[in-house]
């Protein structure tokens, strides 16, 4: 296990002589980790509470945008050391937009002036992909030894009643306390539903009724279908109530396949995402397309998951914090996955908690639980508009993607407007302000709290 460094927070004197503030993180996937690494960074202690009993990150890619990874950067740097042992960064400037509808030979398909739609700059962004598995494996070997105790099922939570910590109950019949508690367990979070209470219309997510099949392949065969061209970078195919993502990674050796369908009928089931398929349902979903994505979906096993999109954006939470306790990542503002940025969302989360702890740490004992109550308001009143903005922008550019938003269609550059807009609000933010802005906030509250 690495030895974590440790700093103040800006402006303020680390006294030795304060006991440590105590935070318990619920939930052990990438969020919860990157905010627990954030936080040890400061000096704090940490403890990770995750219901399994192991790390389980499924193999499916992800990716970080430069406003992420500046994040990363500022809660510990040892969290983009992570990202980049492992992280692809695109080789080409602009991200390209494919129409998978129209070309009807795998020829016309590759030329560039009959399917080529139109691309947008690809620094708006500036993804890094990776496997999900081998980030968080990367970040858990920065933990110090004893930081996540597995097996650790949080069933209710109580604040007060003569207790200065906020005590976790457990399945097990076991309790821990702790100063704070952040949940970044995820769409299901039994946190949220604790905060919120368990009948509030934001404690479970909503079917967006799309559906979607994730795979990693050989990249030979990705190379055989697309050509070099398309193969090597990330290839966005669109067209009607279907769109298909695909790009390389794992250093160019696998292909990630990322395919969304429409879906007119209710999920089966509200309590799982994922139901069994076939190839063959795919295939014929997809029956009109272009043959070139009929050659990406034949590089698909024959029995395969697929995954009910779900989010919170028919219902969002009217706040991420009360007292002690808040939600962070999905568990504060569960998004679909069409925006390719509902992780990020995550990290800039991290960062706004780990200042703000940061500073309530260097308060004498006796202040800190107000100043902490005042914290999470804060972090709650900053972050809520960019993350809730972000749940219903990723339904919008699917349906965008699918030729199915109202404003657009199949309108090449009207299309192109939204992707244009749309991805600057999420790449060009200002992680300074956010920061700052978090910092006068939390004074303002902070100040109030102790008159």
């Amino acid at each position: 296990m690495g030895d974590m460094q440790q700093n103040s927070p800006i402006g303020q004197e680390n006294d030795s002589l304060q006991p440590r503030l105590e935070v318990s993180i619920v939930g052990g996937g990438i969020i919860g980790v990157i905010t627990a690494l954030g936080l040890l960074h400061r000096g704090m202690h940490v403890t990770i509470y995750e219901r399994v009993e192991k790390f389980e990150e499924v193999g499916a890619a992800i990716a970080f945008t430069g406003v992420a990874r500046e994040c990363m950067q500022r809660l510990n740097p040892s969290v983009l050391e992570a990202l980049a042992r492992v992280g692809r960064s695109s080789p080409h400037e602009r991200q390209r937009y494919w129409d998978g509808f129209h070309p009807r030979t795998k020829e016309s398909a590759m030329q560039e002036e009959s399917s080529l739609l139109f691309d947008v700059p690809e620094g708006d962004l500036a993804y890094w992909a990776c496997l999900r598995s081998h980030f968080l494996n990367g970040m858990v070997g920065l933990l110090p030894e004893g930081t996540v105790q597995f097996g650790k099922q949080v069933v209710n939570y109580t604040e007060g009643g003569g207790s200065d910590k906020v005590v976790l109950h457990f399945a097990d019949g076991t309790t821990a306390g702790a100063d704070v508690v952040i949940g970044c367990d995820g769409i299901h979070s039994a946190t949220r539903k604790l905060l919120l209470g368990k009948g509030h219309p934001a404690s479970n997510p909503t079917y967006t009724h799309k559906t979607f099949f994730r795979a990693l392949v050989p990249f030979p065969g990705a190379l055989a279908a697309l050509g070099a061209d398309k193969a090597n970078d990330c290839c966005i195919h669109v067209g009607p109530d279907a769109h298909v993502i695909s790009f390389p990674t794992n250093d160019g050796k696998m292909y990630n396949i990322f395919i969304a369908t429409h879906d007119p009928q209710e999920w089966s089931d509200p309590y799982t995402m994922t139901a069994m398929s076939t190839r063959e349902e795919l295939s014929s979903a997809l029956q009109s397309w272009g043959p070139h994505i009929a050659e990406i979906i034949g590089l698909l096993p024959e029995n395969i998951i697929k995954y009910g999109a779900f989010d919170m954006a028919e219902n969002p939470a009217p706040t991420y914090a009360s007292g002690r306790v808040c939600v962070a990542g999905d568990a504060a503002h569960a998004s679909s996955p069409f925006h390719g940025a509902g992780a990020c969302m995550g990290v800039e989360d991290a960062l706004v908690l780990a200042e703000l702890l940061g500073h309530v740490q260097s308060l004498p004992v006796s202040a800190r639980p107000r100043c902490l109550s005042a914290a999470l308001q804060t972090y709650s009143a900053v972050r809520i508009e960019r993350t809730q903005w972000l749940v219903q922008s990723s339904r919008d550019i699917c349906d965008i993607y699918q030729w199915r938003y109202h404003g657009t269609g199949e309108d090449s550059a009207k299309c192109k407007a939204e992707f244009d807009w749309r991805g600057k609000k999420i790449g060009h933010f200002d992680v300074d302000a956010m920061v700052a802005e978090s910092r006068t906030e939390y004074e303002k509250l902070a100040a109030s709290a102790v008159h």
